[in-house]
């Protein structure tokens, strides 16, 4: 496709998008939708403030990799006219007053949406929020590094869902580690794989040691070596001890005593890795958010009363989503874990939400009661196997 030439529906994107640079009324843009021949999936921008200056942070990301520019006002908005015009097909803007989106069709065609937001989000958290109970504070040193905070400790507006991640991950985090009886030990091993830039591996890390004052090891384990050399420069520029930072997968990593394992977004059978190495090494917590399932769906045979219901794709998908997590979560009860399933704030960028949160049982259980209900649902979907069953070496317990 040729470059896109100018129009009305442009016209106006680009207007909002320059009244909310100049006004720094700016959360985030996202383009997508990439028609080059370079290995690049998307670019996010979004304000960052660095020595008193206000700039747009462009993330580059590729395949393997990101690459980050920061530019002042005029040369990002120069910039991104020339992505929308060269490169890119899709374009979704969020302020704090207005969300829009931009599309460019094969033929050139540009459609615009703008929707003006009822209750205009504020660029810095309200005092109301700022006195809210957290179980972090924005004055922690990894938050700027990180570039939730900006030089004055002030969360940066387009950072500010992160936060609200952040913080509910810990507080769910928080409640596993009193209910496992981890917040009594002087030493325990966070094993937190895919990690990427470790926002939440940071903020386990501090809450661990400077909130609960333990003595903890926590590993981020990333296949990205760019992202984990970045994430240990990080912890060594902080002098932080007990948290580092090694390249590799959940397939391969070798457990080492690990008491609490995280894993979200391990996509498809690598939730079921994780999950099997927490069980493996004895962890008293495991937390896993999955995602991509298709290792069930193509074995399931739809019984007679559902199939005018699972006709429908995203109706299979979503089935198969069920089955899969339930059959994970009754296995985990089978080994000895109280087990729950439940809706989680979805990460950014995604919109994965479910979390599988396992915490040892101190009591002996019935495991041929949780055996029993995996056969049933395997015999009455016609499921083969369910490779956690596999990795657990228990497929002839359950046939």
């Amino acid at each position: 496709m040729s470059a896109i030439a100018s129009s009305v529906e442009l016209d106006a994107f680009f207007h909002l998008l320059g009244s909310a640079v100049s006004d720094r009324q700016l959360l985030k843009l996202v383009l997508s939708k990439y028609r080059g021949s370079e290995p690049l999936k998307q670019v996010q921008i979004r304000p960052v403030q660095l020595k008193q200056q206000w700039l747009l942070s462009f993330t580059y990301k590729y395949q393997t990799n990101d690459v980050t520019r920061n530019l002042d006002t005029a040369d990002a908005v120069a910039e991104i006219r020339s992505l929308v015009a060269n490169s890119f097909s899709a374009a979704n803007l969020f302020t704090t007053a207005a969300e829009a989106q931009l599309a460019i069709s094969k033929k050139g065609k540009v459609l615009y949406q703008h929707k003006q937001l009822q209750h205009a989000a504020t660029a810095l958290p309200s005092a109301h929020n700022r006195e809210k109970q957290r179980y972090l504070t924005l004055q922690r040193p990894f938050l700027q590094e990180l570039g939730v905070t900006d030089a004055q400790q002030q969360l940066i507006p387009s950072m500010s869902r992160k936060w609200k991640q952040i913080n509910k991950f810990i507080e769910i985090f928080s409640n596993a580690v009193q209910e496992s009886g981890l917040k009594e030990r002087q030493q325990l091993h966070v094993a937190d794989f895919g990690s990427g830039k470790a926002y939440l591996t940071f903020a386990m890390h501090d809450y661990l040691t400077n909130t609960l004052g333990l003595q903890a090891k926590v590993t981020g384990v990333e296949l990205r070596q760019n992202l984990v050399d970045l994430c240990n420069n990080t912890a060594k520029k902080l002098s932080l001890a007990g948290i580092d930072f090694e390249q590799g997968d959940v397939k391969h990593f070798q457990a080492r005593g690990i008491n609490v394992m995280i894993a979200l977004h391990a996509c498809d059978i690598a939730t079921d890795y994780a999950i099997h190495m927490g069980i493996e090494t004895g962890a008293e917590i495991i937390m896993c958010s999955p995602c991509c399932h298709k290792q069930i769906r193509p074995q399931m045979k739809l019984p007679d009363i559902l199939a005018p219901m699972l006709t429908h794709g995203i109706h299979l998908g979503q089935e198969a989503e069920m089955v899969t997590d339930s059959v994970r979560a009754l296995l985990l009860e089978a080994f000895g874990y109280t087990t729950k399933v439940f809706e989680f704030i979805s990460l950014e960028h995604t919109s994965k939400n479910k979390m599988i949160l396992a915490i040892k049982n101190k009591q002996k259980i019935n495991k041929g009661k949780f055996i029993n209900q995996v056969i049933e649902i395997k015999r009455f979907y016609g499921i083969n196997q369910h490779y956690l069953e596999r990795l657990l070496n228990i497929t002839d317990e359950i046939k």
